[in-house]
């Protein structure tokens, strides 16, 4: 649908953009990053026939823009300008309907009744036919760039040119918006080339991305391969960290502010700090650690001050565990977004809690354990059981890597894994050995400060304070058990 070929050129004879090249195809939303002065906009406007080019050249549908009539061309190309400026006063709906000014003929050219769907259809999607007879002046600054937006998509063209299309527009219709950008792309294949200053926006709706510096290309390609640590911050000139999106194969981009040159504080956690009751075992840190766990409350990967293992009844039953486990924590005083939460069945006075120092490095090890349904998980098939836990807490002083933290994890299984044999703890159902039980819960907390460890393997000196450490504190819990049971082995 549209293709740029050498573009050059720019306000004066010094050109803003320099040989630019690429294409887009129907039904795919090009995205143009870059930071400010960069030439997103220049480059738009040149596309759009509003600058004049230097050389290269600019084909719509194969044929040169320049070819276009003005009426042929706004048939085919919809452009949203960042700015507005407003000569005369018109209404919503009004505003709306000058982008069919394009399919109108002669003096006295009737409204047609596809006119009048085009315009109510825009409004409908862009959420402002509410407003249809206020006067556009009256709008704030979103509502008024939706109402662009609208005028833009009531043109009906085949190719749309969206620069900054998001500008002023809060997250809920930041996210109608570009949700009705990419239903034309998906659903009517329709092309779009859009300016954007939100680089997580951009990855996020973009099928591939066009990063600009000094008026020429840095990348482009898909989001992922845009939108990588080292070219962002060579590019924007701003430190950042990168990660997949949640809940979509989409990278997303997090700043690392300079904290105005504040640093955290370095601290060493060390088992004093675990307070061990009947009802928990609990630790506070003094402040948040950076974690990756399996628990009942806050799982997965976040930052925390309170870590809870909390003793309950063998017998515990409840339909609601993540809600209980909330009513528990909030009646005890601890704030929900920053306390990990786990249960055990296990007398939590027996909580085997030590910690570990070699070459530099140091960790603290809490374990509680119970195995009385032990479970083999190659045969965990042939069993439907659910009590029994053994958790696992690895608190390091160190600043961990992502990588570190999975091995962290694999390292701290493998050991508890090696405990359970050398105890001779069996599944009771298959009489193999056991590998832990159904209800396992692990978790990896590092103190973010003081000495880099990146790996966490057996062979690197912070996978060998694991492997030891959960071995042994395994052990004596599991013997401790076994005791307060009255089993011998």
């Amino acid at each position: 649908m549209l293709h740029v070929q050498g573009l050059t050129g720019g306000y004066g004879k010094e050109p803003i953009v320099k040989n630019v090249s690429f294409d887009v195809q129907p039904g795919e939303i090009l995205g143009i990053l870059g930071p400010n002065g960069s030439g997103k906009s220049t480059l738009l406007k040149m596309i759009s026939g509003i600058l004049p080019k230097q050389a290269g050249s600019v084909e719509i549908a194969d044929k040169p823009a320049g070819n276009y009539s003005p009426k042929a061309f706004a048939r085919n190309v919809a452009v949203l300008p960042q700015m507005h400026a407003h000569a005369f006063s018109h209404t919503v709906r009004a505003t709306v309907e000058l982008g069919r000014y394009p399919y109108q003929t002669g003096l006295f050219s009737s409204w047609s009744a596809e006119d009048e769907a085009a315009v109510n259809h825009a409004m409908e999607r862009t959420g402002v036919a509410r407003y249809a007879n206020t006067l556009i002046e009256s709008l704030s600054g979103g509502e008024q760039q939706r109402v662009f937006v609208a005028q833009a998509l009531a043109q009906q063209a085949p190719l749309l040119l969206l620069d900054e299309p998001t500008n002023h527009l809060d997250i809920a219709y930041q996210q109608q918006l570009l949700d009705t950008v990419r239903s034309l792309a998906v659903d009517e294949g329709k092309t779009v080339v859009s300016v954007f200053h939100d680089v997580n926006l951009a990855a996020l709706y973009c099928d591939r991305l066009l990063l600009m510096e000094h008026g020429e290309i840095a990348k482009i390609g898909l989001p992922q391969d845009v939108v990588r640590e080292p070219i962002i911050q060579s590019v924007y000139n701003a430190a950042v960290k990168t990660q997949a999106h949640p809940e979509l194969p989409k990278p997303q981009m997090t700043l690392l502010p300079a904290m105005n040159g504040k640093t955290r504080e370095s601290y060493i956690v060390d088992e004093t700090q675990f307070t061990v009751t009947p009802d928990s075992v609990l630790f506070q840190a003094p402040q948040s650690l950076k974690t990756v766990s399996s628990a009942v409350h806050n799982p997965g990967t976040g930052w925390y001050t309170t870590f809870v293992n909390r003793h309950v009844d063998a017998t515990y039953d409840c339909d609601d565990v993540k809600t209980e486990m909330e009513d528990y924590l909030e009646k005890r005083g601890h704030h929900l977004t920053d306390t990990v939460g786990m249960m055990t069945a296990v007398q939590t006075l027996h909580a085997e809690i030590e910690s570990f120092a070699d070459e530099g490095v140091s960790i603290v090890i809490a374990v509680t354990a119970g195995v009385g349904n032990a479970v083999d998980v190659s045969k965990a098939r042939e069993r439907d059981i659910r009590v029994g836990t053994i958790n696992t807490w690895i608190i390091v002083n160190g600043r961990l890597s992502d990588e570190a933290f999975i091995q962290a994890m694999i390292t701290a299984t493998e050991a508890k894994t090696r405990a359970l044999q050398t105890e001779n703890v069996l599944d009771p159902l298959t009489g193999t050995q056991a590998t832990g039980t159904s209800t396992d819960s692990l978790l990896v907390a590092a103190t973010q400060t003081g000495k880099e460890l990146p790996y966490a393997g057996p062979i690197t000196p912070l996978g060998k304070l694991i492997g030891t450490g959960v071995y042994e504190c395994t052990i004596r819990a599991i013997k401790t058990y076994k005791e307060a049971k009255g089993w011998k082995d």
